[in-house]
């Protein structure tokens, strides 16, 4: 049994009954995440309610026992993992979608709710949650906020901090906040509930979220460009975010990317109409009513075309648009092919140095002697650089992990930084004073003492030692 103070043991387990767990085998499930890493918990607590997080964070803070916030665990960075032991609290009973308001375009919600059991509660009110990670079916709206999640629909929509309203959260000093209000526009002192998002639970647990709801766009139509070679795609970048109409959604492969994505997608029986030549892919999407939006995709046609542009495919229909992000979604799958072992990391750059980045990982890759792939959401400039090796061979180890810290040296001297979507973790955490200034990561420092006077809430995450 692991070592917790047995006072702090009965008070919970009084508090909890059998969502106290104990148990080594129930511990584990709550001891990884996504990013492969691992450390067991002291005890797993699930509590259905706001007041059980608060006289659970108050009973933790009394004998100093870290807490770790987990939604569904489906985070690249360890930001769940418990490597100070302690209490992991999930949030899986408190998934309920508390009210939906159509007129307020707002939604009310606890954390547990599943991002893709949201949409489809919107869909009938003609509405949704504009943060669409890979991961929606599955993760949480709770691990949304906490990491400010975004996704391709970004570019036009925002991230999750972009489509927050008001937030209830508990703080390592056991007081119970709320934050914002279910308006969109409001004064009324600091903007704490924007603060919350992407704090990953070193601050707060946030118990409730207004969410703030967009129209669902009537249709939607897919064009793919693809390019000779990056520096083309990037320049068509450049010119479809600075023509008036914002596409929904601005995907980017290299040339890489485009070569996996067609082997996969020709050993699955497609894949013919990528050609070869190809050196970078452009997926973009137009939403809007039957009226404007062949005027919506004429205009972002005409700003894909260029120097270097092999071809521009429009789908006509849902059955088109499939085929044509075919090649996107066959990404996943063709990468696992080629290497057990990934380091996938989502730095940002301003649009207009994506060649120079795209330049640089290829450097990288050339001098590692690993593959290196890019893709990922052009229009914000955040693209995905997936590392791979076989963790099997020592040397490929050693090699793709010295590639990364020249991944985020490239990346801050391009004026960008370290996170778009995926947050800072453990994996980036030792990262941060490169990329906030001494003042900065100082005042940082004092708003997590402020929220959390004991450093109990997640310990050792985003803030390096």
């Amino acid at each position: 049994m692991a070592d917790l103070p047995q006072a702090l043991d009965r008070e919970l387990a009084a508090l909890l009954g059998p969502a106290w767990l104990r148990d080594e085998s129930e511990r584990l499930t709550y001891a990884y995440d996504n990013s492969r890493q691992l450390a067991v918990p002291d005890a797993v607590a699930l509590p259905a309610t706001r007041e059980q997080v608060l006289a659970l964070v108050r009973a933790c803070r009394a004998q100093r026992v870290p807490i770790v916030a987990r939604g569904r665990g489906t985070n690249t960075t360890g930001a769940t993992v418990p490597v100070a032991g302690g209490v992991v609290v999930s949030f899986e009973r408190m998934d309920a979608i508390l009210a939906i308001r159509p007129d307020d375009r707002c939604a009310v919600v606890e954390p547990g709710v599943l991002n893709g059991d949201l949409q489809r509660a919107l869909q009938p009110h003609g509405l949704f949650w504009p943060p669409d990670p890979s991961s929606a079916e599955f993760c949480t709206v709770g691990g949304n906020l906490a990491c400010n999640a975004g996704g391709p629909h970004a570019v036009k929509y925002g991230a999750s901090r972009d489509n927050i309203l008001a937030l209830t959260a508990v703080t390592g000093a056991g007081a119970l906040i709320h934050c914002g209000s279910a308006t969109t526009k409001g004064a009324t002192g600091y903007d704490l509930q924007r603060l919350l998002v992407g704090s990953e639970g070193t601050l707060a647990l946030i118990v409730e979220a207004t969410l703030k709801l967009t129209p669902l766009p009537p249709e939607r139509r897919a064009l793919r460009a693809l390019y000779r070679d990056v520096a083309a795609a990037a320049a068509a970048v450049a010119r479809l975010m600075a023509q008036p109409v914002t596409p929904a959604a601005l995907e980017f492969m290299d040339g890489e990317c485009v070569r996996l994505a067609r082997e996969h997608m020709l050993a699955n029986g497609g894949g013919a109409d990528l050609p070869a030549a190809a050196g970078a892919l452009l997926m973009i999407e137009a939403d809007g009513d039957a009226e404007t939006l062949p005027h919506a995709v004429e205009a972002l046609a005409c700003a894909a075309e260029g120097e270097g542009l092999l071809a521009l495919d429009d789908a006509a229909d849902a059955a088109a648009s499939a085929r044509l992000w075919a090649a996107r979604k066959a990404l996943s799958p063709a990468l696992r092919t080629i290497a057990e072992g990934k380091i996938n990391e989502d730095v940002v750059v301003p649009v207009s140095r994506i060649p120079e980045l795209v330049a640089g990982v290829q450097a990288l890759a050339r001098a590692s002697a690993l593959p290196i792939v890019s893709f990922g959401h052009a229009g914000n400039g955040n693209l995905h650089v997936n590392i791979l090796y076989d963790p099997a061979d020592a040397a490929q180890t050693q090699r793709a992990q010295a590639a990364l810290p020249q991944l985020f040296a490239l990346t801050l001297a391009l004026g960008g930084t370290l996170s778009g979507e995926h947050g800072i973790g453990l994996a980036k955490r030792d990262y941060m004073p490169q990329a906030v200034t001494p003042p900065t990561l100082a005042l940082m420092r004092q708003l997590k003492t402020a929220f959390d006077p004991d450093g109990i809430l997640n310990p050792g995450k985003l803030l390096p030692p």
